[in-house]
């Protein structure tokens, strides 16, 4: 496996709003995400204990859908959202603010972005970092063994060029999946009453992100779409990691006390990410897109620097 990063992104970047047509491969199956978050980066619960150690739970997020037809299902806010066991299944991402960016040799724009990407280099902060996901780690190989397309084709398909240079997979490729990514990569929620309110705030982000794009004003104010999109309180997303890193693997066990030791850290812990985000979506909605911004939003507040492509 071998692959053309530079000046692309594609996966930590929502570049949909740059294409022509539709790509949205996430929502093609039966079961519809409820947010609009385009390539969500499925966190195992290793990873998502090394992000919160790491004091950046501000910049994790949750993933809940829609049941599909037969499926184990819980009303919440009046829907049926899909669970196991009358508990609500979810993932837990990275969150993408908007950043200034221009991948794919186009002009700099505000488009959704991994917290984690340097918008200048277009290379991620924490590659050789202890938190680094698994998943991105192994991308594409885990696709490439199961047959599935890559972003790697999407993005060619899409601006021409080549980015998968070698489609051979890697050996120790594979991906979780049935009952064996439950508790380590999907994960069970609990207490489905708890969740009131918050059902109703993903979808709202959904909606409003897919009437922009559709009346074309998608990057007109990303900041303001990322709010909307991904406008859980800090108690909310820290439920739902202290649920994540307190699953057993294999089942939909919790530890409780380890799950109120990691909620307690979600909400305690901060890092560099915190003020960044809020200010990333400040600064779209008042400013012209400059990736060097990234030095002052980010780099100024601790985050680790990236090593350019000279070389």
């Amino acid at each position: 496996m071998e692959v053309d990063c530079e000046g692309c992104a594609g996966c930590c970047v929502d570049w949909r709003p740059l294409a022509d047509g539709t790509v949205d491969h996430e929502r093609r199956g039966p079961r519809a995400p409820l947010d609009d978050a385009y390539n969500l980066v499925p966190l195992t619960r290793e990873d998502v204990r090394a992000f919160v150690d790491a004091g950046h739970a501000a910049a994790l997020t949750p993933r809940l859908w829609a049941a599909a037809e037969g499926d184990d299902a819980v009303t919440i806010d009046g829907r049926e959202i899909a669970a196991i066991g009358g508990k609500p299944v979810f993932f837990v991402g990275i969150r993408k603010p908007p950043k200034p960016v221009g991948p794919f040799d186009t002009g700099p724009r505000w488009l959704p972005t991994c917290a984690f990407l340097d918008p200048e280099t277009l290379q991620c902060r924490v590659h050789d970092a202890d938190v680094y996901p698994e998943a991105c780690a192994t991308y594409p190989g885990d696709n490439l063994a199961l047959g599935a397309e890559t972003e790697c084709e999407r993005v060619e398909d899409a601006f021409g060029g080549t980015r998968l240079l070698d489609d051979a997979a890697p050996d120790d490729a594979g991906v979780l999946l049935g009952p064996q990514a439950i508790g380590q990569t999907v994960f069970c929620y609990p207490d489905p009453n708890d969740l009131d309110g918050v059902v109703d705030a993903m979808l709202a982000g959904e909606r409003s992100e897919r009437a922009e794009r559709a009346s074309g004003d998608a990057a007109s104010h990303p900041g303001e779409r990322s709010e909307r999109a991904d406008g859980l309180s800090r108690e909310t997303r820290a439920s739902f990691v202290g649920v994540a890193a307190a699953s057993a693997p294999g089942t939909t066990r919790v530890a409780s006390e380890k799950r109120e030791e990691y909620e307690s850290r979600a909400r305690e812990r901060t890092s560099w990410v915190d003020d960044a985000l809020d200010e990333w979506a400040a600064r779209a909605e008042e400013e012209s897109p400059d990736p060097a911004l990234g030095r002052t939003v980010e780099e100024s507040r601790g985050a680790p620097a990236t090593p350019g492509w000279e070389g």
